[in-house]
């Protein structure tokens, strides 16, 4: 048998009766209710004197259920493929830029991106710019509205001649709102793929 150098003391916290828990689950209850009727007021703690002044509710995007896009895909129907909001023209209110393709059953039909615009009290969104038109055989793949811009990475084709199912080449598209219009730019180089 050995003998441990320091003496076993009994130590009253090394012993936890229910009396014990009872005791800290009080304690912690009352650090809690003490320290919640501490804290300041938030709705009084920041603000500034002067009058006050309430902002108006966020503008809602405007939906793509409903909307009728310039796009022919005869018997079959319209899928919008990607979306994303913001404000794009600088009037507080959002925009939504829809990616939209015919509902093919096979290959990789072409995109096109539209953006949509709601006025105030207007009864449905509407397009109100092409982006990308499908005849121009471009599919998006990457795809964000982010500090007033339309980002996109287009496949497209160096030639007609290119079959639909294999695009070969792949550029990056930027689009602003400048002077009343979209304006399109290029970021990167296009890229063979």
């Amino acid at each position: 048998m050995q003998h441990s150098a320091v003496p076993e003391l009994e130590l009253a916290h090394t012993n936890t009766r229910p009396i014990h828990w009872v005791a800290i689950a009080t304690a912690l209850a009352g650090v809690v209710a003490l320290s919640s009727g501490l804290q300041p007021d938030s709705a009084h703690a920041a603000q500034a004197a002067g009058p006050q002044t309430k902002s108006a509710p966020a503008a809602s995007a405007p939906a793509t259920t409903g909307v009728a896009f310039p796009l022919d895909c005869g018997p079959v129907k319209a899928v919008v493929q990607k979306k994303a909001s913001g404000d794009l023209d600088g009037d507080g209110r959002p925009e939504t830029v829809a990616v939209v393709h015919c509902d093919a059953g096979m290959g990789t039909p072409p995109d096109g991106v539209y953006v949509l615009t709601q006025g105030a009290g207007a009864a449905k969104p509407r397009v109100v710019a092409t982006l990308v038109a499908p005849k121009a055989r471009e599919t998006v793949t990457d795809f964000a509205v982010r500090d007033g811009a339309v980002l996109a990475t287009l496949l497209g084709y160096s030639t007609a001649d290119v079959p639909s199912c294999c695009p070969d080449v792949k550029e990056t598209a930027k689009w602003q709102w400048q002077n009343g219009t979209f304006v399109r730019s290029t970021p990167g180089n296009a890229q063979n793929v």
